[in-house]
């Protein structure tokens, strides 16, 4: 028994995901990771030639992606958008045309693709206005050059309502123009950024172009009927004598009649829509009055007319132009606390739905720190040492267990140390017994090892840099949300109690929908990352 997943679903999808984002219940995040990708741990070596690795899609890998996590930044209305592969109009190229009927057996004439979505039926102009081709001058009845219509030589550039047809024989439909704002977050050089609300939205121009798709005239309304063969010779009552002829088109529809030309040989030469009628899904033109002959092999005629979009060209352009994708934007600047500007970063992910880390509730505020954190008694010295990666670890005594961590980010006027613990920390393996690997094994020292416990109190932290090894306490005096330094007051972003402080987010909670490894990025405070991620559905 064959099956296929419709366009139509990956379309919804790609729908019903924006609407989850949306929701006010729910909380979608891009989120930054692993700031020391080479280091060996938890699915990873220390051959630096080995990274980045595919990331592994299964539950226990997932929770790793977690143990490394820094900082996300909530996707909201403004940072999310459909898109679809840009076709940027370009002179003497040829279009495919608007067709209901693309298949593996009808392949588009232009591009050779099996299904109207794939191919170059729109366009996109030097001023960012979108049309579709409705008829590129095409016609199958006489070669193949001719079946793959014009060279568009003239480059479309109008917003009427109604489709027009230019000197080069191609009719175009103007759809939208992007919005600036929209170019400036979304624009890449392979896809079109598709308004966010259209079928909601108040835009005046867009509200025009939407409704006048589905108003009573235009509604199912055929403009295009295609010639896919123009008979044999004699078939047809020429037009030389009499003018073209009036026939009707048939089907479920009503009200449609093309205006039909007959060259003096009997073969049909051209076909215009005088009438598009309305609410045909299907349709036939009948050739009946005008054939010679009552057998149809001699005639042998084949018109198409072409089935609009339901409700017509324009009224849902994320069917029209088939929005299967969506692009997510997320900006990270030093404009906060929570998103340290002197780490690195190799992961990129979106988490669905992570809850705080002092309830059940879904967080929601606007950014969150995954860090755990601690204030240093004493500054350590940065002048030629990046602390970002550097090992960690405190020995809190009474059989306590030993604490162990990455930092991920030093703050050298705060003494604010964020840092994460990867599970390799805590977990001897075949590869690396000392910690590393992703397989676990029994051995003597594992009630000790493999312990996991958070930094605090007032025992020694050891500081290991690649040539020394520091020795600091917890300045356990810290409490609160805000640190005074030089008399300026600043806000630390989460609360403090005795010098440590959690992450914002509960990171065993929420679901990691994407993830994404690349080659590491080092921040730094006069740079700001603009994050783009295309998800097909």
């Amino acid at each position: 028994m064959s099956a296929v997943v419709t366009d139509q679903f990956r379309i919804a999808n790609a729908t019903s995901f924006i609407e989850s984002v949306l929701d006010d219940n729910n909380s979608y995040y891009v989120f930054l990771g692993l700031p020391n990708p080479t280091v060996t741990g938890f699915g990873r070596t220390t051959t630096v030639n080995d990274w980045p690795l595919a990331p592994v899609d299964n539950l226990s890998y997932q929770t790793s992606y977690r143990d490394s996590m820094l900082f996300g930044k909530k996707i909201n209305t403004a940072n999310i958008r459909r898109v679809v592969k840009k076709h940027i109009w370009s002179q003497n190229t040829r279009y495919d045309m608007y067709r209901h009927d693309y298949s593996a057996t009808n392949l588009t004439p232009n591009s050779k693709t099996t299904n109207l979505y794939r191919s170059n039926f729109y366009v996109i102009n030097g001023d960012f206005e979108v049309y579709i081709c409705l008829d590129n001058g095409s016609s199958g009845a006489q070669s193949e050059s001719s079946a793959k219509g014009n060279r568009s030589s003239v480059e479309p550039d109008f917003t009427d309502i109604e489709p027009i047809t230019l000197s080069d024989g191609y009719t175009w439909k103007y759809l939208f123009t992007v919005a600036p704002s929209d170019i400036i977050k979304f624009d890449s050089t392979e896809y079109i950024v598709l308004p966010n609300d259209w079928s909601t939205t108040t835009d005046s121009q867009i509200k025009t172009i939407r409704e006048s798709g589905n108003s009573d005239v235009n509604k199912n309304q055929i403009k295009k009927v295609y010639i896919k063969n123009s008979g044999k010779t004699g078939g047809y009552l020429s037009s030389v004598a009499s003018g073209p002829h009036t026939l009707n088109i048939l089907g479920d529809g009503t009200g449609a009649k093309v205006s039909v030309t007959v060259a003096a040989t009997g073969i049909i030469q051209s076909v215009k829509v005088i009438s598009g009628g309305s609410g045909y899904t299907y349709g036939i033109v009948d050739l009946g009055p005008i054939q010679i002959s009552t057998d149809n092999s001699t005639a042998l005629g084949e018109l198409i007319p072409i089935i609009p979009p339901s409700k017509g060209h324009g009224h849902d352009i994320y069917k029209e132009l088939g929005a299967d994708k969506v692009l997510v934007y997320a900006r990270f600047d030093d404009s906060s606390k929570d998103f340290p500007n002197d780490t690195t970063f190799a992961q990129v992910g979106i988490i669905k739905n992570p809850e705080k880390s002092t309830s059940t509730d879904i967080y929601k505020a606007n950014e969150f720190s995954s860090l755990d954190s601690f204030k240093v008694s004493s500054s350590l010295d940065e002048s030629t040492i990046n602390y970002a990666g550097v090992k960690i670890t405190q020995d809190l005594g009474s059989g306590q267990g030993i604490a162990r961590g990455y930092i991920a980010s030093y703050d050298t006027d705060t003494r604010i140390v964020k840092y994460f613990q990867d599970r390799s920390l805590f977990f001897a393996s075949p590869i690396d017994s000392t910690g590393g690997g992703d397989s676990p094994i029994d051995t003597i020292d594992v009630s000790t090892r493999s312990k996991v416990v958070k930094f605090g109190g007032s025992n020694d932290i050891s500081i290991k840099d690649p040539g020394n090894i520091h020795i600091r306490n917890i300045d356990t005096s810290l409490s609160g949300v805000t640190t005074t330094v030089n008399n300026k007051i600043i806000n630390l972003g989460v609360e403090y109690t005795n010098g440590v402080a959690g992450p914002e987010i509960n990171k065993k909670t929420g679901d990691i929908i994407y993830i994404t490894n690349r080659s590491a990025v080092q921040r730094d405070l006069r740079q700001k990352e603009d994050i783009k991620i295309v998800l097909e559905f």
